[in-house]
C-alpha cells in the first residue's frame, strides 16, 4: 500500500485550494502528486479524515406529466473554454441535508421546483468526481422537476441555459454536443429505459 509522507498546502480558495502530496509506494516509487480539493485545510482532507465528505449534488430529474424530458443545463465553463451540457448540480453549504441541497440548487440554476425521490441510500451515495486530480465527491439525487424555467436565482458569475430534452434531442446532444460524463451516463439510461428511475424502486 502506498504511503503518504507529507502534504502541504498550496493555495487557499473559498471553492477550491490546492495542495502538494508527497508520498511512496510499495515498489519504492515517490510520487509528487498535486491535488485539488474543496477542503479549506490540510485536517478536512479526505487523505486526513478518512472520511468521504459530500461536497456536492449532481441532480437527474424528469420533466413533464409523462416524465419524458430530462432537464439539463448547458453552461460555460472556463478550462474547455465553452459551453458544456450538464446535469444540474452545485455544492452544499455546511450541516445542509443533500436533498435539500439539491433542491436549493435546482431553484437557482433553473427556476424549477425538485421534489426529490428518496430511493435505497446506495443510489446517492456521494461518489468521486475526478478521483485522479480531486477528492471531491458528489451525491446524486433523483426526482422531478416542475414549474417554469427562470434565470431570476442565478449567481452573476453564472451563464446558463436550461434545456428540457427529449429522447431525440437527447441524442442529437450527445451525438454533436460536449457533454459532462455524469450527465452523459445519465442520458444513456434515459434512452434506453420507458421510466428511467424503475431500478430505484427494485427489491434486492
Amino acid at each position: 500500500m502506498a504511503v503518504i509522507d507529507k502534504i502541504t498546502q498550496l493555495t487557499k480558495n473559498h471553492f477550491l485550494s490546492m495542495y502538494a502530496v508527497e508520498g511512496h509506494n510499495s515498489k519504492g516509487h515517490h510520487s509528487d502528486y498535486r491535488v485539488a480539493s474543496r477542503a479549506q485545510d490540510i485536517d478536512h482532507l479526505m487523505i486526513t479524515t478518512g472520511k468521504i465528505h459530500t461536497d456536492g449534488v449532481i441532480i437527474y430529474a424528469l420533466y413533464g406529466e409523462k416524465h419524458d424530458r430530462v432537464v439539463l443545463i448547458r453552461q460555460f465553463r472556463y478550462p474547455a473554454g465553452t459551453y458544456i451540457y450538464e446535469l444540474p448540480a452545485g455544492l452544499t453549504e455546511e450541516g445542509e441535508d443533500f436533498h435539500d441541497g439539491a433542491v436549493r440548487e435546482m431553484h437557482e440554476e433553473t427556476g424549477l421546483n425538485l421534489h426529490p425521490l428518496h430511493p435505497d441510500p446506495m443510489y446517492e451515495a456521494p461518489r468521486f468526481t475526478t478521483i485522479g486530480m480531486t477528492d471531491e465527491a458528489c451525491a446524486i439525487v433523483y426526482g422531478y422537476a416542475d414549474g417554469k424555467i427562470s434565470d431570476r436565482f442565478e449567481e452573476p458569475a453564472e451563464e446558463i441555459s436550461v434545456v428540457l430534452a427529449d429522447r431525440d434531442e437527447c441524442r442529437r446532444i450527445l451525438k454533436e454536443e460536449p457533454v459532462a460524463l455524469n450527465a452523459a451516463y445519465c442520458l444513456y439510461h434515459f434512452l434506453e429505459d420507458e421510466e428511467p428511475f424503475r431500478f430505484l424502486h427494485t427489491d434486492h
